[in-house]
């Protein structure tokens, strides 16, 4: 019984919402029927079995004067009634009570052959008894239970389709709400759900709804401010710091000069990638897309990357033709290599398989933050500035959402990380 109740159990989780609650009303409205249809039967016996008992007791009186006004029954049939005296197939508990000086009855509705038989002692020794038949009597009980379980079914049926209708709606408003959260979660802030149910009428799940899209129309506005900002604060800083980078051309040779250089020129990097990542965020970046031999371009932009790394793969695959943007996937791998050789070890590998570019290094790896949560802008591998990776992977992958790639970052073993890019084929 409970291996039957823990399958019962196991098979309820697995049921979508709409059936549980179809399952369930059914299951309740099966019980409720069951329960009424018990109270009326047992009520039907009851009067049954009351009427069944006095109307042989009427025929035992009238049988008793009989037998008192002659002495003996010279007759089988009185009425409808057996009357016997001494009957061998008297129940024995009745005969008892007879005997011991009581008028009772006893009633077998159950049995092969239905009856009711009263009983009374006569002359001291004998028991006169009266035997009615309940044949017609147990067939209508059957008939009785026939259509309370006609209708039992009836109700059970239409419950169970009037549940799966109405849980049919509400698991509709679930999973639409649920798809409407997955398309925000991915970026896309403008999705909605809409209004729910019936207007004017008290309705949980459009309380659900409205909600959620408060929530997205905040997150929304707040994400559009900070990109604004982002972008805003680039494109202010593009004039000063290009003022800044033709002054410090024109200070004199010397060290103090060449570390003003790099310091400007490291800030003018900082000021176009905070622009690239405004316009990846706004959605405002569209691939120009051609057929490429992804080999020789992967060698061609790993050349002048101006990172050491080897290429394998791009003769075996030299054939392979991917449909891409070329400045774009020369930003990616540029990105992924310089990070490789920033934050990771040599050797440093590119490999081309197919239509997918692996780029490998023998570092420490990358962080279990950014495996889980993604690249974080603003942070880099350094362990003074915690762990991240700054905006490099995140313009990578960024930009292998604009010419419909995938990047996956992994930490294969022993050591080392990997950034696979996975390319549309033609």
């Amino acid at each position: 019984m409970r291996r039957f109740l823990l399958r019962c159990r196991h098979l309820l989780h697995s049921l979508g919402l709409r059936w549980k609650i179809a399952v369930l009303l059914a299951v309740g409205c099966s019980l409720v029927a069951l329960t009424i249809g018990i109270l009326i039967h047992e009520a039907r016996a009851n009067q049954v079995a009351d009427a069944a008992r006095k109307s042989a007791l009427a025929q035992l009186v009238r049988v008793r004067q009989v037998y008192e006004l002659t002495g003996q029954l010279d007759f089988d049939k009185v009425g409808e009634a057996d009357a016997r005296l001494d009957c061998p197939t008297l129940p024995d508990r009745l005969r008892q009570a007879a005997l011991a000086g009581e008028r009772t009855t006893y009633l077998d509705l159950h049995g092969p052959h239905p009856a009711v038989w009263a009983a009374r002692p006569v002359g001291g020794e004998h028991v006169l008894s009266v035997r009615q038949p309940l044949t017609a009597e147990k067939g209508e009980l059957w008939e009785l239970d026939q259509k309370l379980m006609a209708f039992g079914v009836v109700v059970v049926t239409l419950a169970a389709i009037g549940g799966a209708a109405l849980a049919s709606r509400l698991s509709k408003d679930l999973r639409s709400a649920a798809e409407t959260a997955r398309r925000i979660s991915t970026g896309e802030l403008d999705a909605r759900i809409g209004p729910s149910g019936v207007p004017g009428t008290r309705n949980e799940v459009a309380e659900l709804s409205a909600a959620v899209d408060t929530m997205a129309a905040s997150l929304q506005r707040r994400l559009v401010a900070e990109q604004r900002f982002t972008a805003d604060v680039a494109h202010e800083l593009r004039t000063p710091l290009t003022g800044l980078l033709t002054a410090a051309e024109l200070l004199p040779p010397g060290r103090p000069t060449e570390l003003v250089r790099d310091r400007v020129a490291a800030l003018c990097s900082l000021t176009e990638d905070l622009l690239e990542v405004a316009r990846l965020d706004g959605d405002r970046e569209t691939a120009q897309l051609d057929v490429h031999l992804l080999g020789p371009l992967v060698e061609s932009v790993t050349r002048r990357s101006g990172v050491r790394a080897q290429v394998l793969g791009a003769a075996a695959d030299g054939s392979v033709r991917v449909r891409t943007d070329v400045r774009r996937l020369e930003r990616i791998l540029t990105n992924l290599l310089v990070n490789a050789r920033k934050h990771g070890g040599d050797p440093i590998t590119v490999t081309v398989a197919g239509n997918t570019v692996t780029v490998r290094d023998q570092g420490p790896g990358f962080p279990e933050t950014l495996l889980r949560d993604g690249p974080q802008r603003f942070l880099t591998g350094a362990t003074e500035r915690g762990q991240g990776t700054g905006l490099g992977l995140t313009i990578a992958l960024g930009q292998a959402q604009v010419i419909g790639a995938r990047l996956t970052l992994t930490n294969p073993t022993p050591n080392g990380a990997a950034a696979t890019l996975t390319l549309p084929p033609t």
